[in-house]
Parts: structure tokens; sequence; C-alpha cells
């Protein structure tokens, strides 16, 4: 079988979530060093996403976790993770396969990564059409973390 060209953006997005599921098994064995904490937005709407029926009405498309004070069970295996995290007192499991990511941000150290989705390209572009969920709070990691373009070191 012939190939017409290299998937550069295939190989760096599994390469990506090669990077973020060996942070999240070092987490798992080791606890968070330091100050480390994590912002990981997903698709709520991808397949194998798990999560309590409640959560999932509140976040129909995206919702952002943070891993930080209080998480248990945390379990990575080649397709993506499992973990409880506490919402209100009331500890929930949940799964998220890492191809449900969009970021992950450790505002620590001013790291983040952006998964661009396949979907993305037959989208209309993100212009700034009106208000949607995303721009009223919830889903906003607090701390002003910043995702990290890395075309910013390209020369």
């Amino acid at each position: 079988m012939t190939r017409s060209e290299i998937d550069y953006g295939g190989m760096m997005h599994r390469a990506m979530q090669g990077l973020i599921a060996d942070v999240l098994r070092d987490v798992a064995e080791h606890g968070l060093p330091g100050e480390h904490h994590f912002f990981i937005t997903f698709d709520t709407r991808e397949d194998g996403v798990e999560m309590a029926d409640w959560l999932r009405e509140r976040y129909p498309e995206e919702m952002t976790i943070v891993i930080q004070h209080w998480f248990e069970n945390l379990i990575i295996d080649e397709e993506g993770f499992n973990i409880t995290l506490n919402f209100g007192n009331s500890p929930e499991p949940m799964r998220v396969p890492f191809d449900a990511l969009r970021t992950f941000v450790d505002p620590s150290v001013e790291f983040g990564l952006r998964f661009e989705t396949q979907d993305s390209d037959e989208d209309e572009p993100d212009e700034d059409d009106g208000p949607d969920h995303e721009d009223d709070g919830p889903d906003d990691p607090p701390g002003g973390g910043e995702v990290v373009q890395l075309d910013r070191w390209r020369k």
C-alpha cells in the first residue's frame, strides 16, 4: 500500500495523547507534585465517555474537570482514563477516552495542549456568533491557565 503523504497531524495527535497518558500514569502512581494540577476539557458526546446522567445533562457537549486536591481511582489504559471526582460532596466515577480530549492544561507551569478535532474541518469556523454554554463560565477553568501554542517556538 502506497501513501501519498506522511500523516504528521495524526502522528502528533497520538504523541500528545501518549504524553498525557504518561503524565496521568505518573500522577496515579506518585500523586501530584508541588503545585501541579490539571484542567482537562473533553467532548462529552464522544464514544466511550462514561459519566453520571446528571453531569451529562449539565454538560451536553463539553466539560472541564480539575484534577487537583481530591480524586480517586485514577486508572489509565491505552484508550483513556477512569477517575472518580468530587462534585458537591458526591463522588462520581467517569471514563474519558483520549480521543475525547480537547485541552489539557497545567497552569502551575503554564503548559497546555489543544487537540484539534477531525470534525472541526467540516464545521463552520469558530466565529463569535453569540453566547453559548462555553461562554457562561462554569466550564472555564479558574486560575487563568493558558494553552501554550507550539507555534510560538517555530522558526
